[in-house]
């Protein structure tokens, strides 16, 4: 790669073609706001889609009689269904993320909105056991935005508002998750709640989760033709191939012509031809340090990092689903006995000011902390957030409601602290590949691992979590500790990490 450094210009440095080289630092730049709204607007009905089932899951698993009557058994099957979306997504996201590489961004956005769409309208209409298997699988099967978002965020920013850029994330996810648990709890078996309005209609009897998915539907139509009509393709592979460069809006670029050099080759140029000349590189040094061979992401500064984010979506996964089979679960089960609309305001007040907080605080603590010690200290709280799950049930068990609310509210605190390690996360990928040519190719790869952990984890945790209970482990909070021991181990792996984002 060529790389293009400036000569000082103080009479102490020594004169142009001699003089000492300094690296040009970027100067900030403002985020492309429109751009960035419609992205962030594109991630949120993965986030809605895939959470709208969670506060009915459990009691739609029930109603198909898979169980036999054995709400112990509820834990099984609901794992089943959510391993099985992010399974079927393992096998097609890199797929899509390769893709994208070659042709854009949107067309891959596109189709995947319109994937959700029918899947989760097709999910709405399943009232057996394999029928929303099958829904699920196609959700997970036709959603590949996770990666190419994040690959469309990093080729609309730079190194100076990157940062600021996938603070904004977690608001979109949050904002996602808060609206599909809201969606799916108030929404949910709507002929029982509104006899008089809604039980009229025969359709919501027989399909009792038919309404909040519509709902969920209708959203990602709405970011759907948004994205047709005004997202712009950020793909910049093919200026590449044909000798320019292509910047964002906002970005002024000054330096002069290159003639053909070799790559990793330094040049020196004088300030006063640094004022008015557009830049312009040479097809044979962008094309060579541009390499589209998939092989040249399976490197350590890639590697590492891509691992971590599969271990983060496991642990994760895993506490998302505890959160609405632990809530549901009864009291007599060391559960806490939430209705399905209790649990979708719970969770949906956590989504809400998850997405607000992170958009302040990480960019803060990311300065202040440096990511790997933001993304060690924020990864930690996973303990307090597993540890509490045994102290609640035990609260319930002996009618102590105030205090059971009390570490409710410590442990989606915890969580929204722990939330911080997806961005640090993000930025670590991202910045370690090699080429912006491969970063679809490289979030492919982050999010296909993700993909497979969050496949893994649903039916481990709630497998786990039935037999503590079946098995009355640990008084039936083995499944807590577990995860605890978990999270230490993920914690010792961490300091492999690089310092700093090179």
């Amino acid at each position: 790669m060529t790389r293009i450094r400036r000569a000082s210009q103080t009479s102490e440095e020594k004169q142009p073609g001699e003089g000492e080289l300094i690296e040009a630092v970027p100067l900030p730049t403002p985020l492309p706001k429109t751009q960035l709204a419609i992205l962030l607007l594109v991630q949120m009905p993965e986030q809605l889609t895939a959470s709208v089932i969670y506060p009915f899951v459990n009691q739609l698993v029930r109603s198909t009689g898979i169980t036999g009557g054995d709400e112990r058994k509820t834990g099984y099957y609901a794992g089943l269904i959510e391993s099985l979306y992010y399974a079927a997504e393992a096998v097609t996201i890199l797929q899509w993320g390769r893709v994208s590489d070659h042709i854009g961004r949107k067309p891959i956005i596109l189709v995947g909105l319109f994937g959700v769409t029918l899947s989760i309208v097709s999910f709405g209409f399943s009232n057996q056991f394999w029928m929303i298997i099958l829904s699920r699988c196609a959700q997970g099967a036709l959603n590949g935005n996770i990666g190419v978002v994040k690959s469309t965020m990093t080729e609309i920013t730079d190194a100076s508002n990157v940062a600021q850029a996938f603070a904004w994330l977690p608001l979109a996810w949050g904002t996602g998750y808060t609206l599909g648990l809201l969606i799916g709890g108030v929404l949910s078996d709507p002929a029982a709640k509104w006899p008089n309005v809604v039980g009229r209609y025969p359709l919501f009897h027989r399909y009792p989760y038919f309404l909040p998915c519509i709902v969920a539907a209708s959203v990602s139509t709405f970011s759907w033709f948004i994205s047709l009509v005004f997202l712009k393709e950020s793909r910049r592979g093919s200026a590449f191939r044909n000798g320019s460069v292509s910047h964002s809006d906002d970005t002024v670029v000054r330096a002069v012509t290159i003639h053909d050099k070799p790559a990793d080759t330094q040049i020196d140029i004088p300030p006063h031809m640094l004022d008015d000349a557009e830049i312009s590189v040479p097809v044979s040094s962008s094309i060579e340090s541009s390499r589209t061979d998939f092989r040249a992401i399976l490197i350590p500064s890639i590697i590492i990092p891509v691992l971590h984010y599969g271990l983060l979506s496991f642990v994760d996964q895993c506490m998302l689903v505890l959160m609405p089979l632990m809530y549901s679960t009864s009291s007599s089960l060391g559960g806490l006995g939430f209705s399905s609309n209790t649990i979708g305001l719970v969770m949906s007040a956590w989504g809400t000011l998850n997405g607000v907080i992170q958009v302040y605080m990480f960019p803060r603590l990311l300065r202040k902390l440096g990511p790997k010690r933001l993304y060690i200290t924020s990864f930690a709280f996973y303990l307090i957030t597993f540890s509490t799950y045994p102290l609640m049930g035990y609260m319930v068990k002996r009618k102590m409601e105030a205090g059971m609310w009390l570490i409710l509210c410590v442990q989606l605190v915890a969580y929204i602290v722990a939330y911080n390690t997806y961005s640090c996360i993000i930025l670590y990928i991202n910045n370690g590949t090699p080429s912006k040519n491969l970063l679809g190719a490289t979030n492919g790869l982050a999010q296909m691992l993700g993909s497979v952990m969050r496949a893994i984890g649903p039916i481990a945790v709630s497998s786990l979590f039935a037999l503590s209970l079946e098995k009355n482990l640990l008084g039936g909070t083995a499944i807590y500790w577990i995860m605890c021991t978990i999270v230490i181990l993920v914690l010792g792996f961490s300091t492999y990490l690089p310092k700093s984002l090179t």
